[in-house]
């Protein structure tokens, strides 16, 4: 299916107690970030926060990644999208790999659901098999208030959009060259995402920056990158979790 569609679904990967903590340390995070809007919670914050981490590492989560870009894995990048009740901002059509430092576009996207994801509170849609089409241009659309800014910028037949409805704890996995995005969260409930982008190891991360601020080897060899040393837990320094010892 990933490899006609450009996607594929896993239910119930991550049990309740973690996606407790996950919610847990959503609302830590805008607590900590009041100034950031919720579906912008990215990947700078990410190399300072041991659960962050703990929670990409999760072997459950790296299994379904090595399914796709084999057993020398690192973590490239993750972000919550948390979209608030009403108000939550759409995600406009796009391409992943449009936006990417990355030499080759090898990578998966693990999309961890938080909350329910339904097409009422703004789930993720994806056209199937746009994956096999070339990159896009993007443009920028100002017409709208969106998490991007922009959008792909070639017309898409949303009557081929499917919806990722999608449980606490599922996954869904997608392709970085598929057509995706997001309506607004119009409904009185939230939904809210982790979005986990693994490489592998002999994919470069091209970004100047180095080591990338969220790249963490996870898995086999080291490949061809540096990478951010594992943070330290230090009580009342960071969300505190059940492993954190």
């Amino acid at each position: 299916m990933f490899e006609t569609d450009g996607y594929v679904i896993f239910r119930d990967v991550i049990d309740q107690d973690l996606i407790k903590e996950v919610n847990d340390h959503v609302e830590w995070l805008q607590a900590r970030h009041p100034e950031v809007r919720p579906e912008q919670l990215g990947h700078i914050y990410l190399r300072d926060d041991p659960f962050w981490v703990r929670l990409v590492s999760d072997d459950r989560l790296v299994d379904i990644a090595e399914k796709f870009i084999g057993p020398d894995i690192a973590l490239f990048a993750s972000h919550y999208i948390s979209k608030p009740p009403y108000s939550g901002q759409p995600v406009l059509w796009h391409q992943d790999a449009a936006f990417w430092p990355l030499d080759p576009m090898e990578v998966v996207t693990l999309w961890l659901a938080v909350d329910h994801s339904t097409p009422e509170n703004g789930c993720v849609r994806v056209i199937p098999g746009s994956h096999r089409s070339a990159v896009a241009g993007m443009r920028d659309n100002t017409d709208v208030e969106s998490v991007l800014g922009k959008e792909i910028a070639v017309e898409v037949d949303e009557a081929q959009a499917v919806d990722m409805v999608l449980a606490p704890g599922d996954v869904e996995v997608h392709h970085p060259n598929i057509v995706h995005g997001s309506t607004a969260n119009t409904s009185p409930h939230r939904r809210c995402g982790l979005t986990i982008r693994y490489i592998p190891t002999s994919t470069r991360i091209t970004d100047p920056e180095s080591p990338y601020p969220s790249a963490f080897h996870l898995r086999g060899e080291p490949g061809v990158n540096s990478y951010q040393p594992r943070p330290q837990y230090v009580e009342g320094r960071h969300f505190p979790f059940a492993s954190a010892s």
